[in-house]
């Protein structure tokens, strides 16, 4: 999924469950912050932790910004994390779990937050590992990060405790216009959304040309199917040829080199021969220093496409694969002698 600047589409949910589709939307959503609503959500968390406002609010272009002015903000008194965010949180979870039991606790939960649990959870472990990585490994930083109210990302807990009303609403109302923020008694600070977040099919960041979560002010996280990258390595993804991937020393890093280049490219550009031939398909192997073999199924589709082609088809088997039949047989649970369809498609 890609996304760049947009505003929150609410998902269509298969159980058509619109309220968590909505709270999905904005968990993603890389659309500008809607400053005016949010500073009224911060207002409105004062008010209900029974705290005057804070005297200013201070935008950031990022969670690493964010995390820069909270360290060196002069006069923003203490932290009201705990009476803002986490006592009202404690009380509401209290309070459901009492009402529904705890068999009916967990089916609410998995109803609701723990269908944007995962995703939501990976991104904020991401950004609490990149953060220190651009401003240094400080326990000060890491502090810093775990004591964020999470804005956008505390999707997953609002979605199954807030109502429209109530003593959650200021805090998701900050999570449907903004990013990440911090409560002082004097001064609050909140962050930008992302400008931009690509994750593949299964939720992962992943982006081959660029950043996969980037913010405006120009803070931003490589990744390659959930894999920290380098922007370096990214940069270098585009250029790749056998002999620089054959010469990379970090496994995984060949992997990814693999994946993006194409196996499929890789054999017919590095010379590669098939291993074994049989009539379901051609077995290929890849030997790779200080890593286990690639090995890969060719599969030729024996339905045409419109024009008339055949697609083909590379499977990844394990490496003690010694033929085609066997390698297809894995793919269905089964093992060589077991594989006999009665027609390929």
């Amino acid at each position: 999924m890609v996304t760049r600047g947009e505003a929150p589409v609410v998902a269509q949910e298969a159980t058509g469950d619109d309220a968590v589709g909505e709270w999905r939307a904005w968990a993603a959503s890389t659309a500008p912050a809607d400053r005016e609503r949010a500073e009224a959500g911060i207002r409105t968390a004062y008010r209900r932790a029974g705290l005057p406002e804070p005297e200013r609010v201070v935008w950031a272009g990022s969670p690493c910004e964010g995390v820069r002015l909270v360290r060196a903000l002069p006069d923003k008194g203490r932290s009201v994390r705990e009476a803002v965010r986490s006592a009202p949180w404690a009380r509401e979870r209290r309070r459901l779990h009492d009402e529904l039991g705890a068999a009916g606790w967990a089916a609410h939960w998995s109803a609701t937050g723990g269908r944007l649990w995962n995703h939501t959870q990976a991104l904020v472990d991401r950004i609490r590992a990149g953060v220190p990585a651009e401003l240094g490994e400080d326990a000060e930083v890491r502090l810093a990060l775990l004591d964020a109210v999470l804005g956008q990302h505390d999707a997953p807990w609002l979605a199954a405790l807030a109502g429209r009303e109530g003593p959650l609403d200021g805090l998701a109302e900050v999570c449907r216009c903004a990013g990440w923020w911090w409560p002082f008694a004097r001064v609050a600070v909140v962050c930008e959304r992302p400008s931009a977040l690509h994750r593949d099919e299964a939720g992962r960041l992943d982006r081959g040309d660029g950043p996969a979560l980037a913010f405006p002010d120009g803070f931003a996280l490589y990744a390659w199917r959930g894999m920290p990258v380098q922007a370096s390595f990214v940069e270098e993804l585009r250029t790749l040829t056998p002999e620089r991937i054959r010469s990379e020393e970090n496994a995984e890093l060949r992997r990814v080199m693999l994946e993006f280049y194409g196996y499929d490219r890789y054999l017919a550009d590095s010379g590669a021969r098939p291993v074994h031939r049989d009539e379901t398909g051609t077995l290929w192997r890849i030997d790779l220093d200080g890593d286990e073999p690639a090995v890969m199924v060719e599969v030729i589709n024996s339905t045409p496409e419109p024009d008339g082609s055949h697609r083909t088809y590379w499977l990844r088997v394990p490496p003690a694969t010694r033929t085609a039949r066997a390698g297809i047989a894995w793919t269905f649970g089964l093992d060589a002698s077991g594989y006999a369809p009665l027609r390929e498609t």
